[in-house]
C-alpha cells in the first residue's frame, strides 16, 4: 500500500487528502472509495489511459484507493496525479521514499498531459506554514505562487513528475507573485454627464462601503453608473486579491489568469435562482455574492428578482459571509460586497418623473410593484437615490467630467483614514464602533431625533445614517461627526418625489 498526500478543497478552503493506493491479487478491477463524487470515480479512465499512453504499464490487478478522511465528500478531477503516483509507487517505478515531503494535484489529460486545476491556490494557502513542496499543473503555479513561504513546482505531464521523483529531471520551480496592479477598466467616470448630486453620493458611497440603490425612469443612467462605480474604487490588496482570485479559483471562472487584477463587478440577470445569487446545489459551490466579494454586486431592475432571492441577501449584507449547510457538511463563503442596485419607479418606468412621457400605471400597479422590496432589505441599504432624466443641454454639453482616475485617488484616501483608524469600512462597523467611532454632540443629537420622529426611522437606518456621516465628516477631513454631515446623510434615505 502507498500512500500520497494531497489536498480537497470543502468551500474555498483546503484540506488534507490521503490518496491510499492498494495494488493486491485477485480479479482486475479499480475501485476508488471515500465519499468520491462522479468526477473524482471517472478518474479510474483517466488514470488508466494516462499511464498508458506515457509508456507505463497499467497492473492488471485488483486496486483499491481510499480518499482519506473518508467521511468528508470529494469533488473534482484533482486527484487524478496522486492515484497515478501511487499505482505507479506501488508496482516500482518509482521510489515510495521520493513521494515524502511533497503534495500533488492535478487533472490528468487521457495523454498524460496535466490540465489547469481548480482550488490550487486554496490548496497553497492549507500548505502555508508546513514544510512541504506543492506539485501540480504548470498552468495552476501562478495563482499558487501569490502565497508566500510555499515551494510550487509545476509540470506539464506524468513524465516529468515521474522523472523528477526518480532524481533524473527538474520541475518548473515558481517564484512569488508579484502584484503589481495598475487597473484598467473599458469605461470611465467622465463619461457621465450631468447628475452631480448623484456623482457626489456614489463617491460617498464608494468611501465608505456603503450600499446604493438608485431609482429612476428609463434612460437615465442608473446602468451606466454602477458599471463605473470599480473604476473608482482603490486596487485590491494583496489580502483582498488573494481571497478574491481563490473564489474565482474554485469556481473555475480564472480563465487563463493566474490571478484577479481588478475588483469584481457582478450583475446577474434578474431571473437567476436562489442558488445562482446566494450559492449552494448539491455539491457547494459559490454564488453572485460570493464572486462579488472584495468587489460590487449589480442587481439591475431590483424588483424583478424573486421575492426569495432578495429576501436571502439580507443575511449575508450583515454578515459579510454565507453560510451554506448540508446533511453530511457546512461550507462558509466569503461573501462582503457593495451592493449596488437600480429599479424604475413603477413598472412603466416613469411614476414621479412625468416629463414629456406620463406614467400609465395605476395606483394598485405601482403599489404591487414596489411591494416586492421589503423594508427590511431597504433598510440594509445605505443610500437611495433619485436618478432623475438628463435635460437635452446635458446631453449636449461638450467635455468630460472628473476622471476615475482623480475620483479613485480621493476614494482611498478616505478609505486609509477609516483602516488606520478602525480596521475596516464605516459600512461594516458594529453597534459598538458605532458609539465609538460616530460621537454627536447636543446639536447633532437633537437634528438626528428630530429626523428619525418625523421620518419615522428604523433602528437600523438611524445607524446607517451615522454610518454614512462619518464617511462624509472623513472625506472632509472632519474628526468630530457634524450637522452639515449629519443633514447630507438623511438626505440620502429620502426618495422625495416618490413619497
Amino acid at each position: 500500500m502507498v500512500r500520497v498526500k494531497s489536498v480537497g478543497v470543502l468551500g474555498v478552503q483546503g484540506f488534507p487528502v490521503d490518496v491510499e493506493v492498494d495494488v493486491s491479487r485477485g480479479l482486475p478491477s479499480f475501485t476508488v472509495v471515500g465519499l468520491p463524487d462522479s468526477a473524482v470515480k471517472e478518474s479510474r479512465e483517466r488514470v488508466r489511459a494516462a499511464l498508458v499512453n506515457s509508456g507505463f504499464e497499467f497492473p492488471s490487478s485488483k486496486i483499491t484507493v481510499n480518499l482519506s478522511p473518508a467521511d468528508v465528500k470529494k469533488e473534482g478531477s484533482s486527484f487524478d496525479l496522486p492515484m497515478a503516483l501511487g499505482l505507479l509507487a506501488a508496482k516500482g517505478f518509482i521510489p515510495r521514499e521520493s513521494l515524502e515531503g511533497f503534495y500533488f494535484l492535478g487533472e490528468l489529460s487521457l495523454d498524460g498531459s496535466l490540465v489547469r486545476t481548480r482550488g490550487a491556490l486554496s490548496a497553497a494557502l492549507f500548505l502555508k506554514g508546513k514544510s512541504s513542496s506543492l506539485i501540480l499543473p504548470s498552468s495552476s503555479g501562478g495563482e499558487a505562487s501569490l502565497v508566500e513561504d510555499v515551494e510550487v513546482l509545476g509540470a506539464e505531464n506524468l513524465s516529468q513528475v515521474v522523472s523528477f521523483l526518480k532524481g533524473e529531471g527538474s520541475l518548473k520551480r515558481f517564484k512569488v507573485e508579484d502584484i503589481s496592479q495598475d487597473p484598467e477598466y473599458p469605461v470611465d467616470f467622465s463619461e457621465v454627464k450631468g447628475q452631480e448630486r448623484i456623482r457626489r453620493a456614489v463617491e460617498v458611497a464608494a468611501s465608505g462601503g456603503h450600499n446604493l440603490f438608485m431609482v429612476g425612469p428609463p434612460g437615465a443612467g442608473k446602468t451606466m453608473i454602477a458599471q463605473r462605480i470599480p473604476t473608482i474604487l482603490p486596487p485590491l490588496s494583496r489580502d483582498e486579491l488573494i481571497e478574491t482570485t481563490a473564489i474565482y479559483s474554485v469556481a473555475g471562472l480564472l480563465g487563463d489568469k493566474p490571478y484577479m487584477s481588478q475588483r469584481p463587478f457582478v450583475s446577474p440577470h434578474h431571473t437567476s435562482s436562489e442558488v445562482g445569487i446566494i450559492g449552494g446545489g448539491q455539491v457547494p459551490r459559490p454564488g453572485a455574492v460570493s464572486l462579488a466579494h472584495n468587489g460590487v454586486l449589480f442587481l439591475d431592475e431590483l424588483p424583478e428578482f424573486k421575492r426569495s432571492v432578495l429576501e436571502a441577501l439580507r443575511q449575508p449584507l450583515e454578515d459579510g459571509v454565507v453560510t451554506i449547510t448540508r446533511a453530511s457538511t457546512t461550507v462558509t463563503f466569503p461573501a462582503r460586497f457593495m451592493l449596488v442596485a437600480a429599479s424604475n419607479p413603477c413598472p412603466c418606468g416613469y411614476y414621479g418623473f412625468e416629463g414629456k412621457k406620463v406614467c400609465t400605471c395605476t395606483y394598485s400597479q405601482v403599489r404591487k410593484y414596489r411591494s416586492k422590496l421589503s423594508g427590511p432589505l431597504m433598510d440594509r441599504i445605505d443610500i437611495h437615490l433619485e436618478v432623475p432624466p438628463l435635460e437635452a443641454e446635458e446631453l449636449l454639453e461638450e467635455g468630460s467630467g472628473e476622471p476615475s482616475s482623480k475620483i479613485r485617488e480621493r476614494v482611498k484616501k478616505v478609505r486609509d483614514v477609516q483602516v488606520k483608524r478602525q480596521g475596516k469600512l464605516n459600512a461594516h462597523l458594529g453597534g459598538s464602533e458605532v458609539r465609538r467611532f460616530c460621537r454627536l454632540g447636543v446639536k447633532e443629537k437633537a437634528l438626528l431625533k428630530g429626523a428619525v420622529e418625523k421620518l419615522g426611522l428604523s433602528a437600523r437606518s438611524f445607524t446607517r445614517i451615522l454610518k454614512v456621516a462619518r464617511t462624509i465628516a472623513d472625506m472632509e477631513e472632519s474628526e468630530p461627526v457634524k450637522s452639515s454631515h449629519i443633514s447630507e446623510a438623511i438626505q440620502y434615505r429620502i426618495l422625495e418625489r416618490l413619497g
